[in-house]
């Protein structure tokens, strides 16, 4: 019983924490739910780095380079994409400093604390399986 009632409690801060961040954000790039976004997906699919930095690499570099370094390359990242993530979630209704869209703008924002913001774009969309071709403008 302790139990649910705490899982209750926990549950009640999170909406009283996200109601206001949703009612102030309009659809944007960044914002409180953006960013709560983004840090539940890049925690959730960090292990896809594990498979995109080897194959940049192998692509730019080559095969050997792209089992040794690109391997370590996306080991190394994955942790740095689970961290940023779990800050994201954490900090979602809190605005960051020099967390702007903008890399080059300065201020406080929602904005991603790692580049690329989530973990596959539009270079890494191997048979269209994370965008569709159609909303790819050329």
């Amino acid at each position: 019983m302790k139990k649910a009632l705490k899982l209750f409690l926990v549950m009640f801060m999170f909406t009283v924490v996200a109601a206001p961040a949703m009612a102030v954000e309009e659809y944007d790039e960044s914002g409180p739910l953006t960013k709560l976004s983004r840090g539940i997906a890049n925690v959730a699919f960090s292990p896809l780095e594990l498979l995109k930095h080897p194959y940049d690499v192998n692509k730019n570099m080559g095969a050997i380079p792209g089992i040794t370094y690109g391997v370590l390359r996306g080991v190394c990242f994955t942790v740095a994409r689970i961290g940023v993530g779990v800050i994201d979630i954490v900090t979602f209704p809190i605005p960051l400093p020099g967390c702007k869209d903008d890399p080059e703008d300065h201020g406080w924002g929602y904005g991603p604390l790692m580049r690329p913001a989530w973990v596959m774009d539009l270079e890494h969309n191997a048979f269209g399986f994370f965008y569709e071709e159609s909303v790819i403008a050329n």
